[in-house]
């Protein structure tokens, strides 16, 4: 298997960053701190950022295809537009139990929003499809910590993360009704102790997975049967998710997070929490847009 390293972009040392995303015509990078309930929007040439403050943790963010962004949160779906001085709660299926939040989520080829929740101690998080018109799905249940999602080039199949399953899913997808069927474990990790999970991830224009771990200190590019071909290297333990961005969208954007690490660790990390880069040799998919 290759190995490259990516390099610091942003010192931002984020409690738990995570879901980077590449706005397809603003052509900038976005990602949150979750438990900070910050929104980052970076400069268009990354010298610089913004940060947007919300006064509920924000677990994944996509953007609308008419303009601003829709939300999961705390709270269930919202949506917000940057000067808003609040979110709109759209729909709210959290069951009323402390520690339970919606967490990573993504728009799939056909505009909807889809996003899960996590409630480790029960391990009834759940998946969740938000459409354009307002329609609500639960599609998946008895999950741990929902986690990283996206779809193939073709559009036949998606992926997803159960964290504390340890493992990425495939399932047949159909582009037409958002449904989907034939789950299956494509990517597994030892549970042995080392606390190494799969977490976010994100799927190139040639079908690879790119898979960030939680205390992994990486990121692996996957084959579509399964099969590791590149190891990202990140200088920081708790790797959270990625994204695709740049002109050509071939450069790997990285988050991570400090979250649960001791003061000591802390010490011997001086860039967890921090996004990180790496420019591949392969291209991105452009983010889906919520919206019919």
């Amino acid at each position: 298997m290759k190995s490259v390293e990516a390099t610091p972009l942003f010192h931002v040392q984020n409690t738990l960053g995570e879901g980077p995303l590449w706005h397809p015509t603003e052509k900038r990078l976005y990602w949150v701190d979750i438990e900070s309930g910050d929104l980052y929007k970076a400069a268009d040439d990354f010298s610089s950022y913004q940060k947007f403050h919300f006064e509920t943790m924000i677990g994944a963010f996509a953007f609308k295809q008419s303009g601003g962004f829709v939300l999961a949160t705390a709270e269930g779906f919202s949506i917000w537009a940057e000067g808003q001085p609040g979110v709109d709660v759209l729909w709210n299926p959290l069951p009323e139990l402390p520690g339970v939040r919606l967490n990573d989520g993504k728009v799939d080829p056909g505009g909807r929003f889809f996003a899960g929740s996590m409630d480790i101690e029960n391990r009834e998080g759940k998946l969740y499809r938000l459409d354009p018109d307002g329609s609500q799905h639960t599609i998946l249940h008895h999950i741990g910590i929902s986690n990283g999602l996206d779809w193939s080039p073709d559009r036949k199949t998606m992926y997803y993360t159960d964290t504390l399953q340890h493992t990425i899913f495939a399932f047949d997808y159909d582009v037409d009704t958002g449904e989907i069927e034939n789950q299956r474990p494509l990517i597994q990790l030892p549970d042995e102790g080392s606390g190494v999970a799969p977490d976010g991830l994100c799927v190139d224009s040639e079908g690879c997975i790119w898979g960030a771990q939680w205390n992994g200190w990486q990121v692996i590019r996957y084959d579509p049967l399964g099969k590791p071909i590149i190891q990202v290297k990140v200088p920081a333990q708790r790797v959270t998710s990625c994204c695709f961005g740049g002109e050509k969208l071939n450069l790997l954007i990285i988050t991570s997070a400090r979250s649960g690490l001791s003061e000591k660790e802390l010490q011997s990390q001086p860039y967890a929490g921090d996004v990180f880069i790496y420019e591949t040799d392969t291209q991105g998919q452009p983010a889906n847009l919520f919206g019919a």
